[in-house]
């Protein structure tokens, strides 16, 4: 059986081109494992880091805390320690006041009205 030059080419392309996409396709593969392998790599590393990252934020985190609960401590005995100067300033001027009060009696106040 003899085939034309037309005949001839049209089935020897489809040979050729699916042996050059079988090629292709294992040069693909390797390069798609290599990529995989190096993105599965990149998020471990890419994990660590935060991981890490979070640790840190973690540890801060606390520091500031336990800092605020001290600052808070603080500012309740400064706190306290602010009323009891207030009522000890109070009663002593009051007895001044009282003392005042007796000698120069505050003078009348005036109401206005329209």
């Amino acid at each position: 059986m003899c085939m034309s030059s037309t005949e001839w080419s049209n089935s020897s392309r489809p040979l050729y081109f699916s042996m050059q996409k079988k090629q292709r396709s294992k040069i693909s593969r390797v390069q798609l494992h290599r990529l995989a392998r190096r993105k599965r790599s990149e998020i471990k590393e890419t994990k660590k880091d935060m991981e890490m990252r979070n640790l840190k934020l973690y540890m801060e985190n606390m520091s500031i805390l336990e800092e605020n609960e001290k600052l808070r401590k603080k500012a309740s005995l400064l706190h306290q320690e602010n009323i009891a100067l207030m009522s000890e300033f109070q009663k002593k001027f009051s007895k001044f006041d009282r003392v005042s009060t007796k000698e120069t009696p505050h003078p009348p106040t005036l109401k206005l009205t329209k």
